[in-house]
């Protein structure tokens, strides 16, 4: 099970999956964590450090983002109204994974 808490203060939901993606499976894992009908899956993006899934959920663009070196997994939102958006966005998250 993967859990979702929102972190107001530094605008993102910090996701913290039961087994770490590894670095090359990264992709596919979050194309099924995000497989849900009221998100729209954008672009990806693959560095050396991190990953990075862009995807749309109410109209507003997100990052699902992957570090490998911390093994931190986190959503930000890309401007103001995507970050006033994390709070339902969080809440969308979890109900669809229970």
């Amino acid at each position: 099970m993967t859990d979702f808490q929102l972190d107001n203060q530094h605008n993102a939901i910090i996701v913290t999956p039961t087994q770490m993606p590894n670095d090359d499976d990264f992709e596919l894992w979050a194309h099924l964590l995000l497989h849900m009908p009221a998100i729209k899956i954008a672009e990806f993006e693959a560095g050396a450090d991190r990953h990075q899934l862009r995807f749309n959920y109410e109209q507003q663009n997100f990052n699902l983002n992957f570090e490998h070196y911390s093994n931190s997994v986190w959503i930000n939102g890309e401007g103001a109204e995507a970050e006033h958006l994390l709070a339902a966005l969080t809440h969308y998250l979890i109900t669809q994974l229970q």
